[in-house]
């Protein structure tokens, strides 16, 4: 038994949900996402509440059961709350510069990096901050991951990409005689 497939989720007011065969399409004030429902879970739509059901208990469906729920919470959460992720940029000489849709990264390489925002995510750059919003949830994690990748923090200077929830544990330089 799923506590968490099992919960009803409520759509917001202001958000259309429209089921088509096993394919979900959920469109609110900030835009509109799309999904395929695997074959083994079923969606009953009655007015503002959706519930998730799955076909028997093998495992695999009880896995996906629990894991549904949540992705049709984030879809309906997003299109109407854009989330957001922040990254901080630490290290001397290290600097972001939003270019158009696109960051412009100074990360002590010889050259500058560019990364591209992909569609439906959108960059704000305060100082030595980014944040990365969208209404993809999942986009906007891997978004971040990728960025994070450009230059990972390292644990004895402490410079690098992370995020802003994330501590470094730092370790002790050499020390000489």
């Amino acid at each position: 038994m799923s506590r968490i497939g099992n919960k009803p989720i409520t759509v917001p007011a202001g958000v259309e949900v429209k089921l088509d065969g096993n394919h979900l399409t959920v469109k609110g004030p900030k835009g509109t996402l799309e999904r395929d429902i695997n074959k083994n879970i079923s969606l009953e739509i009655d007015g503002n509440v959706i519930n998730v059901k799955r076909v028997n208990d093998q495992a695999e469906n009880r896995a996906l059961h629990g894991l549904t729920r949540t992705l049709i919470n984030n879809m309906l959460t997003g299109v109407v709350n854009e989330f957001t992720k922040d990254l901080e940029v630490n290290g001397v000489g290290y600097k972001v510069q939003k270019q158009g849709n696109n960051l412009n990264l100074s990360l002590g390489y010889s050259h500058p990096v560019v990364f591209t925002a992909p569609e439906g995510i959108s960059f704000d750059v305060n100082q030595n901050v980014i944040t990365v919003r969208g209404i993809d949830k999942e986009l906007v994690g891997q978004t971040a991951a990728e960025i994070r990748t450009k230059r990972p923090p390292e644990p004895y200077g402490g410079k690098g990409i992370k995020y802003a929830t994330e501590t470094i544990r730092r370790k002790e330089g050499k020390t000489g005689k």
